[in-house]
């Protein structure tokens, strides 16, 4: 799985040119991969500001809103790949444009539901 991260408004600090070459260069990927039939799902997440967190407090779940304001960068997105080797998901990974503006993208293998992987 490469999980997209990346700061919360960075593309509307864009040009119209880099916006068209950032999205252009997904296109390409997207396309490249599709046609390798590497691709197996890819989802853009909504605004963190939608985020609802679920945690545990006195032994009864809480839910707070998010984002968290110490965030400087949110989880924007995945893509699920299936490709001969880790390291063709950290190439793939490594061409995405967000990270050249700041993002980051992080390669995590999917485990089986054997789980024989942890």
């Amino acid at each position: 799985m490469l999980l997209i991260f990346n700061r919360p408004g960075f593309v509307e600090e864009l040009t119209e040119q880099e916006r068209q070459e950032l999205f252009g260069e997904v296109d390409e990927i997207m396309k490249e991969i599709t046609e390798r039939g590497e691709l197996v799902v890819t989802e853009a997440l909504a605004d963190p500001s939608t985020t609802k967190v679920v945690r545990e407090k006195d032994g009864l779940p809480a839910v707070t809103d998010g984002p968290f304001v110490e965030a400087k960068e949110h989880l924007a997105g995945y893509l699920t790949v299936d490709c001969e080797s880790l390291e063709r998901a950290v190439e793939i990974a490594s061409r995405w444009p967000d990270v050249r503006f700041g993002g980051r993208m992080e390669v995590r293998p999917v485990m089986h539901h054997a789980g024989s992987e942890m």
